[in-house]
């Protein structure tokens, strides 16, 4: 049995050891490259969304989705948008209903790619969506996963250039992690609505939560 929290405190979470992908990055240029990349994935039978967008500094600017990754258990792709944009093979990824897709504030994700072209969004799951089924009020990516795992997903490379000419390890890593964590916590999430196996721990503030328990 496994201890969860209804909300999760932050300031542990630089403690934990940190979560990697472990698996192989592969980033995409082409549309040619692309319906190679869809026709791998759609093979799976699950997949995790996830997308990185050039932060903004300056009032009045705004920037499109930069980076859509997706990612199996073993495999993520990074596909640039901002060099091959919406093309066919990445719309047949966010359309079809063949695969079980994960994402994570995946709502506002899709607002954002919209920005890029026209598609309609089919078969995704958001994950903040059935959190609340096991008690736990967190929404972020880092405190779900700390919460579930005991590990720390760093964000360090969010706020880094996504549309700088290469992406450096650290960002290739940073977007893979995002995507392949979403199938594990959904994953945990069937497993633990099915089985029960958690005791939650109600936390009115986040200060009450204390070292003790955390192994």
């Amino acid at each position: 049995m496994i201890t969860l929290y209804s909300k999760y405190d932050k300031k542990l979470m630089p403690t934990l050891p940190r979560a990697i992908f472990p698996g192989r990055k592969i980033v995409v240029l082409s549309e040619s490259e692309a319906e190679r990349a869809a026709d791998y994935l759609l093979s799976h039978s699950i997949l995790g969304f996830d997308t990185e967008t050039r932060p903004v500094f300056r009032k009045g600017i705004t920037h499109k989705v930069a980076l859509l990754q997706v990612s199996t258990y073993d495999t993520c792709f990074l596909f640039r948008l901002n060099r091959i944009g919406l093309c066919p093979a990445v719309v047949r990824l966010l359309e079809t209903t063949d695969v079980i897709k994960i994402g994570l504030s995946w709502h506002d994700d899709i607002l954002a790619l919209h920005k890029r072209g026209d598609f309609q969004p089919a078969g995704f799951i958001d994950l903040q969506d059935h959190m609340e089924e096991l008690g736990i009020k967190d929404r972020s990516l880092a405190k779900l996963y700390a919460n579930f795992f005991g590990e720390r997903i760093s964000k360090r490379e969010q706020l880094s250039n996504w549309e700088a000419d290469y992406l450096t390890e650290k960002q290739m890593n940073y977007a893979a992690t995002d995507a392949w964590a979403c199938i594990r916590l959904y994953e945990e999430y069937i497993r633990l609505k099915e089985t029960h196996d958690y005791e939650l721990i109600i936390v009115e503030d986040e200060e009450n939560i204390s070292e003790e328990g955390q192994g």
